[in-house]
């Protein structure tokens, strides 16, 4: 029972999360080249994903949703993104995602603590199928240039 009050909840409130996650990437030490983009473009990368939370956590097999995230792996390449970057930022998000859940201090009856557990876990499920399809997807625009530069 994925509890839809959770996403809901989420989605309510991308713009905090989203703000959390940009002070992340700004002081992260590691995400040199993700940290000069403008917040106005990693705002709306949060906000795609959040919105659309509840679809993609539902639908982690999905041949749509590991196309999209595919293009946008090769679309990190394009852009000269080091792939650990692209990896990272991903991690994080997902760390803020959940983060923010904690500090929600939801009732911790026993079906509310099933419900944030398994939200969790689906949460992870997608974002390890995104750092796979991201990856894959980094490795497609790789190939490209190198056949360019043959």
């Amino acid at each position: 029972m994925l509890s839809t009050s959770m996403v809901q909840f989420i989605q309510a409130h991308w713009e905090e999360i989203a703000s959390r996650t940009i002070i992340a990437i700004r002081n992260h030490p590691e995400l040199k080249t993700l940290s000069k983009r403008p917040d106005v473009e990693l705002r709306e990368w949060c906000q795609e994903i959040l919105q659309r939370l509840g679809y993609l956590l539902g639908t982690t097999k999905d041949g749509d949703v590991q196309r999209r995230f595919r293009s946008l792996g090769k679309l990190r390449f394009e852009e000269s993104i080091p792939l650990h970057e692209a990896v990272l930022r991903l991690h994080i998000f997902k760390d803020k995602i959940i983060g923010f859940v904690h500090e929600q201090g939801y009732p911790m009856t026993a079906v509310q603590l099933y419900a944030e557990e398994e939200f969790e876990q689906r949460l992870s499920r997608l974002f390890d199928a995104c750092v796979y399809s991201v990856v894959c997807g980094y490795e497609d625009g790789m190939s490209v240039e190198r056949r360019i530069a043959s």
